[in-house]
C-alpha cells in the first residue's frame, strides 16, 4: 500500500473581497507532499504560490477546497492553530528580520519556538548548540542581536528556530531571494542538509525556477492563481512544457553548471485585453496563442511522468507544447 501523503491539497480556492468584487487569489490547485519531499511552487509575483503558502499556514481563510495534514482536515482555523501549537508546521520567510525580535538576543527568539505544551526552557537552551552546529552557525551568535548579523546569518537563524520544534513541514516563502547568489547556495544546502538528517518535507516557495529546481522533487508552476504546470523537478526545468514555463526558464539565471535546454521564449502578445470567456491566463503573454486560447479554457493533459499540462498546444503523443519547442 503506497505511503499517504503529509500534505494534500485539494481543489483550493482563495478569494479576497476588495471594495464590492471578489478576487479570485487561487482557484481549482491541487498537489501532494510527501515526508521527506519537497514541493516546489513557482510563479512570478501574483501567482498565488506565498498565499497558497498562508493558506497552509492557516494565515489565510480558504474559500473552498481542502488542506489535509498527516490525514486530518486543517481546513478550519482551530484545527490549523492546534496543528501549529504542537509544532507540526512551521515556516521560514524572505525577511528574517523582520521575523525577528530585534530587541532580543537570537537564543531566546529560537527558543520560543518550542511550543508551550512542551516547553522546558533549560532544554531549549541546551539544543540551541547543536541546532546552530548543524546550521552552521557558531554558537558566539546566541548573544548576537538580529541586527548585528548578516543576513545569511540572519537567515541560518530562521532556519535553526524552524528547526526547534521538530516540525513535519516548513514552508519556505522565498527564503533564498533577498541573499547574494553565493550565499543562496550556502543556505539552500543547509536546508538539505536538514532534510536529510530527519526526513523533514518541505513547500518551497520561489519565482527563480533554477532555485526552485534545485531544492525540488516535484514543481507546480502557477500563473494568476492556476496550475499550468506539474510534475518530476527535473523534467518541469529542463524540458518544460508550457510556454510560460518556457518563459521562467529563459529567465532563470543558472544556479550550478549544468546546461539549460535552448527554449524560445514565448513573445508577449501584443492583444492587452484579458482572456474571453473563461480563457487561458496566459494567452495575452503568449507567443503561440490561437483564437480558442482566448474562449476555452485550456484542457489538463495528464503526461506520461505523471505530471499535467494545462495547454491547448499540448501534443501528449509526442510530449511537447505545439510550436513551442
Amino acid at each position: 500500500m503506497p505511503e499517504s501523503p503529509l500534505l494534500e491539497v485539494s481543489d483550493l480556492a482563495i478569494k479576497y473581497r476588495r471594495g464590492i468584487h471578489r478576487v479570485t487569489a487561487v482557484s481549482d490547485v491541487n498537489f501532494t507532499i510527501r515526508a521527506g519531499q519537497t514541493l516546489g511552487l513557482v510563479g512570478e509575483s501574483g501567482s498565488g504560490k506565498t498565499t497558497i503558502g498562508r493558506a497552509i499556514l492557516g494565515l489565510v481563510p480558504i474559500s473552498a477546497g481542502r488542506i489535509l495534514f498527516d490525514g486530518q482536515d486543517v481546513s478550519s482555523d482551530a484545527h490549523r492553530r492546534r496543528r501549529q501549537e504542537a509544532g507540526q508546521i512551521r515556516a521560514i520567510f524572505q525577511d528574517p528580520y523582520s521575523s525577528l525580535n530585534p530587541s532580543l538576543p537570537v537564543a531566546v527568539s529560537v527558543a520560543e519556538e518550542v511550543p508551550r505544551s512542551r516547553r522546558v526552557r533549560s532544554e531549549a537552551f541546551a539544543r540551541l548548540s547543536d541546532l546552530f552546529d548543524r546550521v552552521g552557525l557558531p554558537r558566539a551568535v546566541a548573544a548576537s542581536y538580529p541586527g548585528r548579523l548578516s543576513g545569511g546569518q540572519r537567515q541560518r537563524v530562521a532556519i535553526a528556530r524552524a528547526l526547534m520544534s521538530d516540525p513535519s513541514l516548513i514552508i519556505c516563502d522565498e527564503p533564498v531571494s533577498a541573499l547574494d547568489v553565493s550565499v543562496q547556495a550556502q543556505v539552500l544546502n543547509v536546508l538539505k542538509d536538514a532534510q536529510r538528517a530527519s526526513s523533514l518535507s518541505y513547500c518551497f516557495i520561489g519565482h527563480d525556477l533554477d532555485v526552485v529546481r534545485y531544492m525540488s522533487d516535484w514543481i507546480v508552476v502557477l500563473y494568476r492563481g492556476q496550475v499550468l504546470e506539474d510534475g518530476p523537478a527535473q523534467t518541469v526545468a529542463r524540458h518544460p512544457r508550457h510556454p510560460y514555463t518556457q518563459a521562467l526558464v529563459a529567465a532563470s539565471p543558472e544556479l550550478d553548471r549544468l546546461a539549460k535546454p535552448d527554449q524560445p521564449r514565448p513573445a508577449r502578445d501584443p492583444r492587452p485585453e484579458p482572456p474571453r470567456g473563461g480563457g487561458c491566463p496566459f494567452a495575452p503573454r503568449c507567443g503561440f496563442a490561437e483564437d480558442r486560447c482566448w474562449v476555452e479554457q485550456p484542457p489538463v493533459h495528464l503526461a506520461a511522468d505523471g505530471g499535467h499540462v494545462a495547454c491547448h498546444r499540448y501534443d501528449a503523443a509526442s510530449d511537447t507544447t505545439a510550436g513551442g519547442l
